[in-house]
C-alpha cells in the first residue's frame, strides 16, 4: 500500500525524536546533580552505557520484538535483519501515518532509551559498571522490548497483518509511555534495589545532592524533551500533538506547585529539588493522559501527582529500600497516578479515539481496565528484574566492595573524579566545600 509521506509531519517527528534522545543526557544531569561528588561520574555514565547498549540491540533485534508481526499480543517476531525492512517504507501501526518507518523506528528507541536510562537512579553509588551494562542489555530484551509491543504496538489490521499487544487490544490508554516507560522502570528500580541492598550508612549517614544546579539544569532540560516525548507521539503536526503539548505543559505546572505546597506545610520551606521533583513527578503522570484530558483536568493530573509523589518518596525511609534517587516515588507512583486519572478525567471531546471517564460519564470499566494495564506492568518488571539481578549477584556480583562505595565509586570503577579542585589553583572557599562535604558523606 503507497502512503505519499507528509514533509510537515515528518519533520515534526524527527525533531520529536531528538528531543527524545536530549533526555537521557538530562536525566544523566539530574541524577548526577542528585548524587554525591564522588558518584557522579558514574551515575552518568551509566545513562550514557545505557544509550549505546539499547540502540544496538534496538537495530539487531529490538524494533523487531516490540512491533515485529509475531501474530501473537506478547511480543513481536525475532528478526535480525536489523531495519533494512523498513527502508523507503511509511509507518503503519494500527492505521498509516505518512512519515518513513525508519523515523518511527528511531522515535521509538529513544523511549527505549530513557527508559532504562531512568532506572539507574536506584541503583546510585554502589552498582557494579559491569553489571549494570549486563542488566541493561537483558533487561532490555526481556522486559523492555515485549513491554512496549503490549503497550504501543496497535497491529496492522487494516493492512493485512496481525498481533496488536495484548493491553492494546484490551484497550488500555497509554499515549506516551506511563506503563511501557515509568512503571516499568519504577517496578525494575525497586526490585534492583532491594536484592542490590542499601548504601553504606543509608539512613544515618547525610547523603545530600552535590550540584542543585545540575539538577535544576537537568530538569529543565528533561521538561523541554518531553514536548517530543508527548506530543511527538501523536505522529504528526496535528490537533493531537497541540492538546498533548499544551497538557504537558501546564500539568507541569501544577505538579510543581503541588509538591511545593506539601513541603511548605509539612517541612517548613520550598526547596529548590523539590520544584524538580515536582516538575518530573507531574511530567511523568500526564506522560499517558496527555491525549485524552482537557487542560485544566491536566492541571489536576499534575498536582495530584506532585502532592502524592511527594508523600511517596520518604516511604523509602520507613520500608528501608534504598531507592537512591527515588525512582519508584516519582516514576512508578507518578504512572500509577496518571494511568489511572485517565479512568476519571478522559473524554472523548478532546480524543474521539479514547474514551470517557467516570467525570463524563464513562464506566468504572474504563478504570479497571487501567488499573489492569497498570499492574500488569509492574508485576511483570519487578518479578523479571528481580530473578536477574539475583542471577547477576551471584555470578558477576552486582555492587561494589564496601570499600570501593566508601573511598567513591568514580574512583573505583572509571579512575576518575569529577571535579579536581585541588588543582585548579581554587583555594579557601573551594578547600572548606570539599572538607565539609566530606564530613557530611559527600
Amino acid at each position: 500500500m503507497a502512503i505519499e509521506l507528509n514533509t510537515g509531519d515528518t519533520a515534526w517527528v524527527l525533531i520529536s525524536a531528538a528531543l527524545v534522545l536530549l533526555m537521557t543526557p538530562a536525566v544523566a544531569l539530574f541524577y548526577g546533580g542528585m548524587v554525591r561528588a564522588k558518584g557522579v561520574l558514574n551515575m552518568m555514565m551509566m545513562s550514557f552505557l545505557g544509550l549505546g547498549i539499547v540502540a544496538v540491540l534496538w537495530v539487531a533485534f529490538g524494533y523487531s520484538l516490540a512491533f515485529g508481526d509475531g501474530g501473537n499480543g506478547l511480543f513481536g517476531d525475532f528478526s535480525l535483519a536489523g531495519l533494512m525492512p523498513l527502508v523507503g517504507q511509511a509507518t503503519t501501526n494500527g492505521g498509516a501515518y505518512p512519515i518513513p518507518a525508519l523515523i518511527f523506528a528511531m522515535f521509538q528507541l529513544m523511549f527505549a532509551v530513557i527508559t532504562v536510562a531512568l532506572i539507574t537512579g536506584a541503583v546510585a553509588d554502589r552498582m557494579k559498571f559491569l553489571a549494570w551494562g549486563i542488566f541493561a542489555a537483558v533487561w532490555a530484551t526481556l522486559v523492555y522490548f515485549p513491554v512496549a509491543h503490549w503497550v504501543f504496538d496497535f497491529g496492522d489490521d487494516e493492512l493485512g497483518g496481525t498481533g496488536a499487544g495484548w493491553l492494546a487490544n484490551l484497550g488500555v490508554l497509554d499515549f506516551a509511555g506511563g506503563t511501557a516507560v515509568h512503571i516499568n522502570a519504577g517496578a525494575a528500580a525497586l526490585a534492583l534495589a532491594i536484592v542490590l541492598g542499601p548504601r553504606v550508612g543509608f539512613g544515618r549517614v547525610p547523603m545530600k545532592p552535590h550540584s542543585l544546579p545540575l539538577v535544576l539544569l537537568g530538569a529543565g532540560l528533561l521538561f523541554f524533551g518531553w514536548f517530543g516525548f508527548n506530543a511527538g507521539s501523536a505522529l504528526g503536526a496535528n490537533q493531537l500533538a497541540a492538546v498533548a503539548f499544551t497538557n504537558t505543559m501546564v500539568a507541569t505546572a501544577g505538579g510543581v506547585i503541588g509538591w511545593l505546597l506539601v513541603e511548605r506545610l509539612r517541612d517548613g520551606h520550598a526547596t529548590s529539588l523539590g520544584a524538580a521533583s515536582g516538575a518530573v513527578a507531574a511530567l511523568v503522570a500526564i506522560t499517558p493522559a496527555c491525549a485524552f484530558v482537557a487542560p485544566w483536568a491536566a492541571i489536576v493530573i499534575g498536582a495530584v501527582a506532585g502532592i502524592v509523589c511527594a508523600f511517596a518518596v520518604t516511604l523509602k525511609y520507613r520500608l528501608r529500600y534504598d531507592d537512591s534517587l527515588d525512582v519508584v516515588g516519582v516514576h512508578l507512583v507518578g504512572g500509577i497516578v496518571g494511568c489511572l486519572l485517565i479512568g476519571v478525567f478522559a473524554t472523548t471531546e478532546v480524543n474521539e479515539l479514547g474514551k470517557d471517564g467516570l467525570l463524563y460519564g464513562g464506566s468504572v470499566d474504563v478504570l479497571i481496565t487501567q488499573a489492569i494495564g497498570a499492574g500488569a506492568v509492574l508485576v511483570y518488571s519487578f518479578v523479571i528484574t528481580a530473578v536477574l539481578a539475583l542471577i547477576l549477584k551471584v555470578t558477576v556480583g552486582l555492587r561494589v566492595s564496601k570499600d570501593d562505595e566508601v573511598a567513591g565509586i568514580d574512583l573505583a570503577e572509571h579512575a576518575e573524579t569529577a571535579y579536581e579542585l585541588g588543582d585548579s589553583g581554587g583555594g579557601g572557599v573551594f578547600a572548606g566545600v570539599g572538607h565539609s562535604a566530606r564530613k557530611e558523606g559527600n
